[in-house]
């Protein structure tokens, strides 16, 4: 297929992989065919919509390396689904009676682009779906190629998304200075609120990796400073049910013996008795341009902290969230990695003119492939069965 020109964009939610993404598909073009102009639209979709990009350059080129070391987005994200024309319509994206999928294709025709690369997560890589089956039966000559970006780990078919490597281990980070507080008062009850809508695997991950770090240290129980206080006592994710009165006599004994209370809990477990408790006193639950409920308006881990505090006696309560502080982190050396081997074989896909997002297909032995459009959806359940998963709950006395 002849490449001209290449437009990239990145969009959703931050992850810790949007701005190596973005320096490695410059640099892998710029290796192999520098001749190929580069554009990048600005804020994702919101740009494209309204042509707004800016120019790769040969200083940019040169320096596309120096995008490793940052996290966040360098050419902007937004949340714009092109299939809610009321949306895009009071946003001032798109006139009354417009299309926003045709006004997305117009712009990509009108700007010479023959190849789009989408970074982002289910919502992203769906809406971009929705673009190249557009572009596809309106004779368009476009190929969307697109990366796969979400701290959940949840995109079907994909085994590893990228940035969520990264996120856990931030979220640990995070974790390890905020469970410090649980000696600021007695009867402490601390509550690390983790990133993850629909799936628990940031929150369970995060945990594993907060534990491993606990398993370098050294203690001095004789002083107050033992493994216990500093241990994970609950870990709550969406996919598992929660006996809230079973886990509140457990957790008391956990106060009652330790002197605090340490959860990790995923911002969607118990999200739909939450919005039931809302809706049912009349209150309305605010969701954003794709239908998700606005989880900072809803606050789970103040609803949990509610839940608890009176029933295991807690002195104390502290309610911290680990993901703007996780998403908008530089991408580790795990996920470097993978980051590379996707942003390189996203090119040779681009120059194949096989449309898709690119990851290790689980459907397909782990292979790295470019996956038809169709086959993505987000919210893929964390398996619960986890080996690593289960232990830990073992460990922690939570089985």
């Amino acid at each position: 297929m002849s490449v001209r020109r290449v437009a990239l964009l990145t969009a959703g939610g931050f992850a810790p992989c949007l701005s190596s993404a973005v320096g490695g598909l410059i640099g892998r073009y710029s290796e192999i065919a520098p001749e190929v102009e580069i554009i990048a639209y600005q804020h994702g979709y919101w740009g494209l919509l309204q042509g707004k990009y800016v120019t790769v350059s040969d200083e940019v080129r040169e320096k596309a390396g120096i995008l490793h070391e940052f996290g966040g987005s360098p050419i902007g994200n937004s949340r714009v689904k092109l299939t809610n024309a009321e949306d895009c319509v009071e946003r001032g994206l798109v006139q009354e009676g417009e299309n926003p999928l045709e006004v997305a294709a117009n712009q990509l025709k009108a700007d010479g682009v023959d190849v789009l690369h989408t970074i982002g997560g289910d919502d992203t890589n769906t809406t971009a779906a929705d673009l190249a089956a557009f572009l596809k039966d309106n004779g368009y000559d476009l190929t969307v190629v697109g990366l796969p970006k979400t701290i959940d780990n949840d995109v079907v078919p994909i085994k590893q998304s990228l940035g969520a490597w990264s996120a856990a281990e931030q979220a640990s980070v995070f974790a390890q200075n905020v469970i410090g507080e649980h000696r600021s008062g007695p009867r402490m009850l601390i509550v690390h609120e983790v990133m993850g809508r629909a799936c628990g695997w940031l929150t369970a991950a995060s945990a594993l990796k907060y534990r491993q770090w606990l398993d370098t240290l050294d203690f001095v129980p004789e002083i107050g400073l033992s493994r216990e206080r500093w241990e994970i006592h609950g870990l709550y994710v969406p996919e598992q049910s929660i006996d809230l009165d079973a886990e509140a006599t457990r957790l008391k004994a956990v106060m009652d013996e330790v002197g605090n209370v340490n959860i990790f809990l995923s911002e969607g477990a118990g999200v739909p008795e939450i919005v039931k408790e809302i809706e049912e006193s009349g209150g309305e639950v605010a969701r954003d341009p794709f239908g998700h409920v606005r989880l900072d308006d809803i606050n789970p881990g103040q609803w949990f902290a509610k839940q608890f505090a009176e029933r295991i006696g807690a002195e104390k309560v502290m309610v911290q969230k680990s993901g703007y502080f996780s998403r908008s982190a530089r991408a580790n050396a795990q996920d470097l990695r993978l980051i590379k081997s996707m942003t390189d074989y996203a090119v040779e896909c681009a120059f194949k003119g096989e449309a898709g997002v690119i990851g290790h297909d689980e459907e397909d032995g782990g292979r790295l492939k470019s996956i038809a459009f169709p086959r993505i959806a987000g919210h893929k359940p964390f398996d619960i069965e986890t080996p690593w998963y289960t232990r830990t709950l073992s460990e922690i006395g939570q089985a």
